[in-house]
């Protein structure tokens, strides 16, 4: 069949719905995590059942004239998948996993939830890959940001460890990407988000062992030490062991007090409880943690433990405006400029992140390529429709303060249409757009949201 084969949608093993037919809106919002939903409305969604329906669906919005989205897991804050007159192709219904113990080689559907449910499987297997943090997040999405995982500042970017991808092209053809064969479709797959033009149905993906041990560190501090230890904080975290995750973030927890606390946390994935402790140490060395309102040191725990308490700083069921920085200068410019990001957070579910890269690892030849040595990102998490304005006010006047440090944003926790940022080097966005109009001449798959002008790749601020 090619793309000028008129589709059967007999042939369809899943579910169409066109605007305007019974269940369209439960279709358009299906799994969106994100209850603040966008008012767009696609043209249809495919529920896909399988491969063969992706091929069907990219043929039939060709057809029909119709551009294609893509959902995999729901997690997009911005909900790119929501897009007005597209196709949207549904893959929740794609639950593959399996595992090659001859080769290490994982194999998985895009929808399929990272922590919830392919980190389990491996552990049977005694395997380990690097994922998401929260348990719920689908891999796909996550896989074509780049996949800040578990440790990213030792283990590397998830993307990293993705040795091929099955991909159905804009030409309607289902097709395996990898260093030998279609290696431009393998290289933007590893980065280029919801700008990719193509559905993955599978990924391959490099696993590790499982780590023989895991410990945690945690210092609460009051806020009004906020500038003293993460300045401390700042000028340190490159020397700390790779094997530790390094994580500082404001949050409230009522089991540590019931104003937002300042926590300092370290995760080591090692041997065993020697190289913990050995790995932790550092963290000992903070000039505050004689005032520390709880300090946990080398406690025993999992991955699983870890994924319990994401998921419960992740709750179902909310309105969410979330939006991020690269974060780039000395500590006298970087931490008095996120001060208002951790101080002021606007009601007791919301939480801002500080995430070390430090020292950055060289990247290997993949769409995704800009970081620096810290992330920041801010959750701000509400139920009351009433307050949507005000929550969005505060995220952008915390993220205008970052701006004389920030080198750029994360896709993955982006929203382009909200603010222009870069999210790639110069020469990887270049390169991405030579592939896109080889690959996608046509234009058919929706590419970034990103207002009228699409994505520029440049900070907006900047000229």
């Amino acid at each position: 069949m090619s793309l000028t084969t008129p589709v059967d949608l007999a042939e369809l093993r899943g579910t169409l719905t066109l605007r305007g037919d019974a269940g369209y809106e439960a279709a358009r919002v299906d799994r969106v995590f994100n209850r603040r939903y966008a008012t767009r409305q696609p043209a249809a969604v495919l529920r896909a059942a399988d491969e063969h329906d992706v091929v069907l669906g990219v043929r039939l919005a060709a057809e029909r004239g119709w551009r294609v989205a893509v959902r995999s897991g729901g997690h997009s804050w911005a909900q790119w998948s929501v897009r007005d007159d597209a196709l949207v192709i549904d893959l929740g219904g794609l639950r593959e996993m399996a595992y090659d113990p001859d080769t290490g080689i994982a194999t998985a559907s895009p929808a399929v939830r990272g922590g919830s449910e392919l980190g389990p499987f491996l552990e049977q297997q005694g395997r380990f890959f690097p994922g998401g943090h929260c348990p719920t997040v689908g891999i796909g999405g996550f896989l074509l940001q780049g996949g800040q995982g578990w440790n990213c500042r030792g283990l590397g970017w998830a993307a990293e460890y993705v040795e091929a991808v099955d991909v159905v092209t804009p030409a309607g053809e289902l097709v395996h990407a990898s260093t030998e064969e279609n290696a431009d479709l393998y290289w933007a797959a590893r980065g280029a988000g919801p700008g990719f033009f193509g559905v993955v149905t599978r990924f391959h993906l490099r696993t590790l062992p499982e780590p023989g041990y895991v410990a945690q560190t945690v210092h609460a501090y009051s806020l009004d030490d906020f500038d003293e230890v993460m300045t401390w904080l700042h000028e340190t975290h490159a020397s700390f062991p790779d094997t530790v995750e390094i994580v500082a973030l404001t949050k409230t927890d009522p089991n540590i007090a019931p104003s937002p606390a300042l926590l300092v946390t370290g995760l080591a994935l090692v041997d065993d409880s020697a190289a913990a402790d050995e790995a932790l140490a550092p963290f000992r060395t903070s000039p505050a943690v004689d005032r520390a309102w709880l300090v946990l040191d080398a406690q025993p725990t999992t991955i699983d433990a870890q994924r319990v308490r994401q998921r419960q700083d992740n709750p179902e069921g909310h309105r969410w405006a979330v939006d991020n920085a690269w974060l780039t200068g000395p500590a006298d410019e970087v931490v008095p400029a996120m001060r208002r990001a951790y101080t002021t957070l606007p009601n007791a579910k919301s939480f801002t992140i500080w995430f070390s890269m430090a020292p950055l690892r060289r990247l290997p030849d993949m769409a995704f390529s800009l970081q620096t040595e810290i992330y920041l990102a801010s959750y701000v998490v509400w139920q009351d429709p009433a307050q949507d304005a005000a929550n969005r006010e505060w995220l952008a006047s915390v993220m205008t303060d970052l701006q004389p440090v920030t080198a750029g944003q994360y896709l993955g926790d982006g929203d382009l249409s909200r603010r222009q940022l870069r999210v790639l080097s110069d020469d990887a966005w270049e390169r991405l757009q030579e592939i896109r109009e080889e690959r996608d001449p046509e234009g058919l798959f929706c590419g970034y949201l990103a207002g009228d002008a699409g994505a520029l790749n440049r900070n907006h601020w900047e000229a």
